[in-house]
């Protein structure tokens, strides 16, 4: 495990020395492109009958990383909690509405969507799913994925209002994702599909216990901030809460990604207002960009480097462009077209409509979640459809969220 550990940070160190000096993408970005092609060349050399070896390294080594247990049972609670650690509460109380809409009524719907798509467009290609997999899809790419798009939103240039709806959207809607991807997990694998109270006591006792469990966990470490003045410790209670909360909410069967936005969100505002000297905050802040910054590096270069494991061929590709389109055009009329025809309800900028359709980022959660369904023939297709939608939406979407950000909000504030 070491050893693992050791590779994957030289690599990820690597290619960001190489990124900051001759890309000059976002480093997120960057690194994940970087793998990618370096990846794509050794498949390429490997075909020529070159680099055979090092292509069989690679794809050792990748094997011997379980992804998914990896993200969501390491990387995610940290990454959850750092970006939920600089929201300010007060500012997103005013769009707690918006924001609770779009997270859990948007994620529902475009599940659906997504999946009835996928199931009535799939045949067409020549690559049909059963539905139940087609709705697993749905649940399982719906989400957008705060790592990465609060990584981009850096530098996207966006409006403060707009960022703080993406940025709450992205935070609470995974989790609500994961809810639904575990009830449908669960009717595959029992065959058997739950009414409707058994649906609703289930999401309940996951998000509204993920959410009980973060409002307690958060109140008894704001507590124990508040009674010392050591940054030392008090950087490693809060590191506690988010490792020992994640591990506790996975034994008590909660949301352990909602329980860490909750977390995040009372240390980020209350525990830093009341809890914190100049000197503690300035270390925790420190600490916890540093955690952020270097999980994120290492995450996108493990999905740029996943490429070696997914199969290619015509019909996936042909399938990878239709799921790319269908995830956009649901995006477009669950999120962009509410937007767009309630803008005074949502109170956000004119053309903000725009920004939060192609700004739906996905990322490793949804390849994550992908790797860990069962082992079946349609597990591979899964993989490879998830996995050509998430490389389009940090490649294209993500280089060009800046662009679309600047072209859509400010000019059209600027004519209203």
């Amino acid at each position: 495990m070491l050893n693992i550990a050791a590779i994957c940070l030289v690599i990820t160190a690597l290619l960001a020395y190489l990124n900051y000096s001759f890309i000059k993408m976002p480093t997120t970005i960057g690194v994940m492109a970087a793998a990618l092609v370096i990846s794509l060349a050794l498949v390429g050399l490997d075909a020529l009958g070159m680099a055979h070896a090092l292509r069989e390294y690679e794809t050792s080594l990748l094997r011997s990383i379980d992804f998914s247990e990896l993200l969501m049972q390491g990387m995610l609670s940290l990454l959850l909690f750092a970006g939920a650690l600089h929201i300010d509460l007060t500012e997103l109380k005013a769009y707690r509405w918006q924001v609770g809409i779009l997270a859990v009524l948007g994620t529902l719907l475009s599940t659906l969507a997504i999946g009835f798509g996928m199931w009535w467009t799939l045949p067409w290609v020549g690559l049909p799913l059963p539905l139940i997999y087609c709705l697993l899809f749905g649940a399982l790419i719906s989400p957008t994925d705060p790592i990465a798009v609060m990584g981009i939103l850096k530098s996207a240039a966006a409006p403060r209002e707009l960022e703080l709806v993406i940025a709450g959207e992205s935070l609470f809607n995974d989790g609500v994702g994961v809810v639904i991807f575990s009830l449908l997990l669960g009717m595959l694998a029992s065959g058997i599909a739950p009414n409707l109270g058994q649906g609703v006591t289930l999401l309940l006792h996951e998000a509204g216990g993920g959410l009980l469990l973060g409002l307690a966990l958060g109140y008894v470490t704001f507590l124990m901030l508040k009674s010392v003045d050591n940054y030392q410790v008090e950087v490693l209670l809060t590191l506690a809460a988010v490792i020992g909360g994640y591990a506790l909410a996975a034994r008590l069967h909660v949301s352990g990604p909602l329980a860490m936005v909750v977390v995040g969100l009372i240390i980020g505002n209350h525990g830093r207002a009341l809890a914190m000297s100049d000197t503690t905050r300035r270390y925790v802040d420190m600490f916890w960009e540093l955690i952020d910054e270097i999980l994120n590096a290492t995450l996108f270069v493990l999905m740029g480097m996943e490429v070696l494991l997914v199969t290619f061929s015509l019909n996936e590709l042909v399938a990878a462009a239709v799921a790319v389109v269908v995830t956009l055009l649901v995006r477009l009329l669950t999120v962009g077209l509410p937007v767009r025809l309630n803008s005074r309800a949502f109170n956000l900028p004119a053309g903000s409509w725009k920004v939060l359709t192609w700004g739906g980022l996905r990322g490793g959660i949804s390849v994550a979640l992908a790797l860990s369904l069962p082992v079946t023939p349609e597990r591979n297709t899964m993989v490879a459809l998830t996995y050509y939608v998430v490389v389009f939406s940090i490649l294209a979407q993500g280089l060009s969220i800046g662009w679309v950000t600047r072209r859509s909000v400010k000019m059209q504030s600027s004519t209203h």
